[in-house]
């Protein structure tokens, strides 16, 4: 569940209710809109984390979180991954939940314990000492909007930051001597090599997203739980898939985790 807090007078809640609906239509039907209306639009992150919040109820649990940052200096921001939408290597993905079939190369780390909402901020290494494993990871862009890559970044964070799906590879067991700085990962989609990068996370140190979401985050996570995924942004950008294709990612040391699309 998430917690995000907003206060606003019933009128702009009825306001962002609505543009929960268009986006949980749009995605529904798989027909996309241009933008939300001027009127509905979140105008800021508060507004957009509470159409977050609105719309993931509509997906059940929460499997775990997204977080990310566009470049090394700038202020993560996070979004929910439903449990429905989460699969393990191999998986083959619906053709329901398959519009865009965008695909992000990622690093993701599965928590071993609880790291509840205190008073007191977490140091980095309790949130190290909390991960149970760190895996390969897809994650899968969808998208309310028939054009994520122009549309508002606010009505974008609020359509859970433009989540998808998120598929993992088997556990690394050596991942704290691997130099993220220089991790290369490989991208292949119907057999054609799409991306090669080195040490490519857009956050540059990609383990300083998971404190901010421990501490600064938790005001929308509630707490992070034992047994939640988190994935910590994109080495590849962003590659579009087709239908009835496949989708590896390789990383140097982490490993390796494939997918199909329906």
């Amino acid at each position: 569940m998430l917690h995000t807090v907003v206060t606003m007078n019933g009128e702009r809640e009825e306001e962002l209710i609505a543009a929960t609906r268009m986006l949980m239509d749009a995605r529904r039907t798989l027909v996309p809109m241009g933008e939300l209306p001027e009127k509905v639009r979140p105008v800021s992150e508060q507004e957009a984390y509470f159409v977050q919040e609105k719309l993931a109820l509509v997906y059940g649990d929460i499997g775990g979180w997204k977080v990310g940052a566009a470049t090394p200096e700038s202020e993560p921001r996070c979004g929910p991954m439903p449990l429905a939408w989460m699969g393990s290597s191999g998986a083959v993905i619906p053709q329901s939940r398959c519009r865009l079939r965008g695909m992000e190369a990622e690093i993701a780390f599965l928590l071993g314990r609880d790291l509840p909402r205190r008073e007191t901020p977490y140091m980095r290494d309790e949130v190290v000492d909390a991960i149970a494993s760190c895996h390969p990871a897809i994650e899968l862009l969808e998208s309310s909007f028939a054009d994520p890559m122009t549309a508002d970044p606010l009505a974008k964070l609020g359509d859970l930051q433009t989540h998808g799906g998120f598929v993992h590879g088997e556990a690394y067991a050596d991942w704290k001597s691997v130099d993220f700085s220089r991790e290369t990962v490989v991208l292949d989609a119907e057999g054609v090599l799409r991306v090669e990068r080195t040490g490519s996370n857009t956050a540059g140190d990609l383990m300083r997203l998971l404190p901010w979401l421990a501490n600064e985050g938790a005001a929308r996570t509630g707490g992070l739980k034992a047994g939640q995924w988190v994935t910590t942004g994109s080495w590849t950008g962003v590659s579009w898939g087709l239908a009835n294709s496949a989708a590896q990612v390789r990383f140097a040391h982490v490993g390796e985790v494939h997918l199909r699309f329906e």
